[in-house]
C-alpha cells in the first residue's frame, strides 16, 4: 500500500491492508476504504508515535500501552486506541468473509449468546445504539464472550472506561467508516458488515486468549 512509505519512523508502524481498497466494494466502497485507511488510520499512527516519543510507552506493545495508559492523557488515549482499533477492524475484514464461524468459536458463541443469531443481534445493537462515534467489540473475559461498545477511540483493554475484555472482533461505527456509501443508514452498514467478517481470523484471535 502506498501509505506505508509515508509512515513516520517511530515506535509503531503501519500494518498494511491484506487486500485492495476495492476488495469488499459491494459492502464498503473503495473510496471509503482508502480514506479510512490512508488518512484516518495513518493519522492516528502518526499522532501515536508523537505521543510516545521519549517515553517508556515507546518500548511497549500497543496492548501494554492501552492497559497502562492514564485515561486523562487524551493524546495517548485517542491515538493508541485509534491505532489498535483500526488494526483489528481492517484485520478482521476479508473479501472471503461472511457466513458463520466454526469450531470452538461457534461453540463459545452458542454457549454465551444462545445462538449465532442472538450474537448478531447483540453486536448489531451495540453498534447501532452507540450515540455518536465509537465501536462495537466482541470480547473475551475469563474465557466468556460478551459484546461491548465504547465511545470515540476507547478500547476495552483501557482502564476505567466502564467495560473490559480482550477484543477479538471490532466494528467501527464512526461516520467516516460508512457515510459515503450509506449516508445516515448506519443500520445498513452494520447489516452488511457481517458479510465481510473473516471468522477464521476472529477464531485465531479467540484461540490466543485461551492459551495465554
Amino acid at each position: 500500500m502506498d501509505v506505508v512509505t509515508k509512515a513516520d519512523k517511530g515506535a509503531f508502524a503501519v500494518i498494511p491492508l491484506p487486500y485492495d481498497y476495492d476488495a469488499v466494494a459491494d459492502y464498503i466502497d473503495a473510496e471509503t476504504m482508502y480514506i479510512h485507511f490512508s488518512k484516518h488510520y495513518v493519522g492516528y499512527l502518526h499522532n501515536l508515535n508523537k505521543a510516545v516519543a521519549g517515553t517508556p510507552y515507546a518500548s511497549q506493545s500497543i496492548e501494554e500501552v492501552l492497559k497502562n495508559l492514564d485515561p486523562n492523557n487524551a493524546a495517548l488515549r485517542n491515538n493508541a486506541g485509534g491505532y489498535y482499533n483500526h488494526n483489528m477492524y481492517f484485520g478482521v475484514i476479508s473479501p472471503k468473509g461472511g457466513g458463520e464461524p466454526k469450531g470452538t468459536l461457534m461453540e463459545a458463541i452458542k454457549r454465551d449468546f444462545g445462538s449465532f443469531e442472538n450474537f448478531k443481534k447483540a453486536f448489531a445493537e451495540a453498534g447501532s445504539k452507540r450515540f455518536g462515534s465509537g465501536w462495537a467489540f466482541l470480547v473475551v473475559n475469563d474465557e466468556k464472550l460478551s459484546v461491548v461498545s465504547t465511545a470515540n477511540q476507547d478500547n476495552p483493554l483501557m482502564p476505567n472506561i466502564g467495560v473490559s475484555g480482550v477484543p477479538i472482533l471490532a466494528m467501527d461505527v464512526w461516520e467516516h467508516a460508512y457515510y459515503l456509501k450509506y449516508q445516515n443508514k448506519r443500520g445498513d452498514y452494520i447489516a452488511n458488515f457481517f458479510n465481510v467478517i473473516d471468522w477464521d481470523k476472529v477464531a485465531e484471535l479467540y484461540g490466543k486468549t485461551l492459551y495465554k
